[in-house]
């Protein structure tokens, strides 16, 4: 994973959560409660979401097969206006509207809004309309947090010329996050952390993920979220964590950061 980052320090935890296309309809009180919490324990919250399902829904009643390649959807000319319809039109105003519905002031955020993700092609042969991240408008996200506002960002960069692109969820949220110096990244996921032998994990490192991969502890689904999670990890993030909608679940970080 390659950024364009300017760390800044602050006093304040930040943390940055993905929020998984699957968990936006079914946000719990539980969940507000401990967004409430958090920030009045003094933590900075950025907010990225998906919206996969959403994206499929629209997709199939267009007539367009969902590709998805080694985690990222391939995007035809046609695919990315709707893609862009359904994150920012649909889902990232409902969930501003969540947000804000339970006493927290939000507001909805786009690559093109302020120039906040400046993205070149990906590999327009192989992936179409997709971004490759070049640059964070940082100061953007600063000002808000300063205001005590929580920015929710939708997963569609901008080319300098004004093109829409496409960009995987996580992506966005490692970049945010390296970028604002977040101490941590929490992905929403409908799983309560990983789960061995029964018995949902509190702390992990890279190391022993590796190790129930090889002996198929680690399987299915899970394997890509860990995958995201340990690439976060060695592009500067100190800790990520894969949590229910409770933002309970396990950390992962390196031994040096869980000792």
């Amino acid at each position: 994973m390659t950024t364009s980052k300017s760390m800044h320090h602050t006093d304040h935890k930040r943390i940055v959560f993905k929020l998984g296309g699957s968990m936006l309809e079914r946000l719990s009180d539980e969940f507000f409660l401990k967004f409430h919490e958090m920030r009045n324990e003094g933590k900075e919250i950025i907010i990225v979401h998906g919206g996969g399902p959403f994206i499929n829904k629209a997709l199939k009643e267009n007539g367009i097969e969902s590709v998805i390649d080694n985690g990222i959807r391939v995007t035809c000319e046609k695919s990315i206006a709707i893609v862009k319809q359904v994150l920012i039109g649909d889902v990232n105003t409902s969930l501003v509207h969540q947000l804000n519905k339970n006493g927290i002031e939000a507001i909805g955020l786009n690559g093109f809004d302020g120039k906040l993700l400046e993205c070149s092609v990906l590999d327009e042969k192989k992936y179409g309309f997709v971004g490759d991240i070049q640059s964070v408008n940082s100061n953007m996200i600063e000002k808000l947090l300063a205001a005590q506002i929580v920015p929710v960002i939708s997963c569609i960069g901008s080319t300098i010329d004004g093109n829409a692109l496409n960009i995987n969820a996580d992506t966005v949220a490692s970049f945010l996050a390296l970028a604002i110096g977040a101490d941590s990244l929490l992905l929403v996921t409908d799983t309560s952390g990983i789960k061995i032998g029964g018995e949902i994990q509190q702390t992990v490192s890279p190391t022993q993920i590796a190790k129930w991969i090889g002996d198929g502890d680690i399987y299915g689904g899970m394997i890509p979220k860990v995958n995201a999670a340990i690439a976060c990890l060695d592009a500067g993030i100190p800790s990520v964590q894969i949590v229910d909608q409770f933002v309970t679940g396990t950390v992962i970080a390196y031994e040096g950061v869980l000792n």
